[in-house]
């Protein structure tokens, strides 16, 4: 399989999503230095390059150096966004496990991850921490999309905490609770709802009562997964699992 590049900012994402077969895309900055000497790409060697936002390019690298790469493009596609939009909301967690259950919620599918502050995570963003902490998703959501050679680069969200989640509208909310009389293979795939599908992932200790009562309250529907606790950094990605078998992406 060719090696995958991204766009790394919004001029050559915008040269890349205008680029059509002929074309010549440049890749720049830290994109072509890990292309060059990373990866060590030479000339002749084909490659695909996508701009994150569905466009895939597949071309010929014309020539590769740590400052500057150059892909002639021999083919473009065009991937639509998914429909439903699969959305996980993961709670801060101690250590890397959050970040461990976005990487793997990226590399199985998801469309958009939400950094949730729950009552019970142990990790806390306060205002200065929250930019770096999301700018940190992002990069670990960039790198495991192009990983997994992804044409839509999942966006990351601001932080919320449980009363802005539950005031998120038009989706179907669904919380992953081990104590829940409802299987998630019970209510996954519906045809026709297109609604985004939002998996709410609790951190270490579990939702708080007060913080499912208040889900429960605007719809949300409490759904387990077996009969066995899964840790944080896993409940999601098995979630995504699931989801992607019964609405047919697998």
């Amino acid at each position: 399989m060719a090696l995958h590049f991204l766009a790394d900012d919004e001029a050559t994402s915008d040269e890349v999503a205008r680029a059509v077969v002929g074309d010549v895309v440049a890749l720049t900055g830290a994109e072509a230095h890990h292309a060059a000497v990373v990866r060590r790409v030479r000339a002749g060697e084909q490659v695909t390059v996508g701009d994150g936002r569905g466009v895939w390019l597949t071309g010929e690298v014309e020539d590769a150096a740590p400052k500057r790469v150059t892909v002639r493009v021999d083919g473009r596609r065009e991937f639509p966004a998914a429909a439903p939009r699969l959305v996980l909301v993961q709670a801060l967690a101690k250590g890397d496990r959050d970040e461990l259950a976005i990487q793997a919620a990226t590399e199985l599918g998801a469309d958009e991850i939400v950094p949730w502050q729950a009552s019970r995570s142990v990790s806390r963003w306060d205002s200065a921490k929250a930019a770096k902490g999301v700018a940190r998703w992002q990069q670990i959501v960039r790198e495991a999309a192009k990983q997994a050679h992804r044409a839509w680069v999942p966006t990351v969200g601001e932080p919320v905490s449980t009363k802005q989640l539950a005031a998120r509208s038009g989706a179907r909310l669904l919380v992953l609770e081990p104590t829940a009389s409802i299987g998630l293979s019970s209510l996954a795939g519906e045809p026709g709802d297109a609604r985004d599908l939002v998996l709410i992932v609790g951190p270490e200790g579990g939702i708080a009562p007060d913080e499912l009562d208040a889900l429960t309250t605007v719809g949300a529907t409490l759904v387990r997964l077996g009969d066995t606790v899964l840790r944080t950094s896993t409940a999601g990605p098995a979630a995504l699992a699931l989801l992607n078998a019964r609405l047919g992406r697998w």
